[in-house]
């Protein structure tokens, strides 16, 4: 099996876009979590009480 250079190019282009794609996403999620500061403990409380009363049916 031999790989053309185009497509290692396409390859190695696709891997790229996808690193900046996580750089990005990574930069938006750090900035939430800073302005959420002291309420991420909350929010992660309500998350699972949030769950929990999904699995009970309660919602």
């Amino acid at each position: 099996m031999s790989l053309d250079v185009e497509d290692l190019l396409k390859i190695v282009l696709l891997l790229v876009v996808v690193l900046i794609v996580l750089e990005i996403v990574g930069m938006v999620i750090d900035g939430i979590a800073w302005l959420l500061g002291p309420f991420r403990p909350l929010l992660g409380l309500i998350i699972v009480v949030l769950i929990v009363l999904w699995l009970l049916d309660r919602i």
